[in-house]
């Protein structure tokens, strides 16, 4: 077994072309092509030099000097997906110019639509098979809790983006673009997200375990529509978050201040009323909430 592969390692150069230079990790070891436009320094036999050594594309072993990527045997880093083959995995592209690394349908979700899609993230290290293929290995629960940082309680109802990392049974579990962790019940999406998937979400309260509890679906005044999220920006500016309009008021008040007709204003208000956003007291239009689910 190749036991460079996947790392960075020295190297010394035993030999070159028009091209590259080769180099071995140790005189008895592997041959592996580096070429020369990408060397820190012109290279002479017995000269040392050091990089990443993998197995590009076409079955050639070969250093990096300029391309060294975060994933590395034992080393995790996000890559993204570039491609899928269902009788194989997803392909991902760590920074190298001539190898996509994969990983395995065995470690993927077992329900196919769940797969990461092109473009996706993935937090992976490198492993070396038996046969010396380079492998992606999905981090596991412990390496996204050793990186995650607390979240502040300031955090409460604001949105945030995440990577989807984890799938179960009783959730989908995320990572926040700032490092935190994040768990979406199935009950706080409308569908679920597929591993290694973007999502923008919104924080609903903070567990017990020091992880953001999330849901991916829109507040309430969200969902009601545009004449209603209208009503509640307006309300919102407003210094006493209130407005001097209700379903009473005159249909030419009601288009003069919005420009909607008194029917779209009826309904806009029964959403908000059901909603329990807003309330109507002495011929005005009251917010309730301004930090609306």
């Amino acid at each position: 077994m190749n036991s460079a592969l996947g790392k960075v390692v020295s190297a010394v150069m035993v030999d070159e072309n028009e091209d590259y230079y080769f180099v071995q990790p140790d005189r008895n070891g592997q041959t592996y092509r580096l070429p020369k436009d990408e060397s820190p320094q012109i290279l002479h036999i017995g000269g040392q030099v050091r990089g990443f050594v993998y197995e590009n594309e076409d079955h050639q072993l070969q250093m990096t000097c300029q391309h060294i990527p975060t994933v590395q045997v034992d080393h995790y880093g996000f890559g993204t997906v570039v491609a899928v083959r269902r009788d194989l995995g997803v392909f991902v592209d760590i920074g190298l110019p001539n190898k996509d690394i994969v990983v395995s349908l065995d470690d993927l979700p077992e329900l196919k639509h769940l797969w990461p899609q092109p473009g996706d993230k993935l937090m992976i290290a490198l492993k070396v098979d038996d046969k010396d293929r380079i492998w992606g290995q999905l981090a596991d629960d412990a390496i996204f809790n050793a990186i995650a940082l607390a979240p502040s309680p300031r955090l409460q109802n604001h949105d945030t983006e995440a990577i989807v990392y984890r799938l179960k049974l009783n959730g989908t579990h995320v990572l926040t673009a700032d490092y935190h962790l994040g768990f979406i019940h199935p009950s706080e999406r409308d569908q679920e997200p597929r591993l290694g998937q973007r999502v923008r979400a919104r924080v609903i309260g903070i567990s017990s375990h020091n992880s953001l509890n999330l849901s991916l679906k829109p507040r309430a005044y969200q969902a009601i529509g545009e004449d209603a999220q209208m009503l509640m920006a307006m309300l919102e500016h407003d210094r006493n978050h209130r407005l001097p309009y209700t379903d009473k008021s005159s249909p030419a008040a009601i288009r003069a201040a919005f420009g909607i007709s008194k029917g779209q204003f009826k309904r806009a208000v029964g959403h908000l009323l059901k909603a329990g956003l807003v309330k109507e007291e002495d011929g005005q239009l009251i917010l309730l909430k301004q930090d609306a689910q």
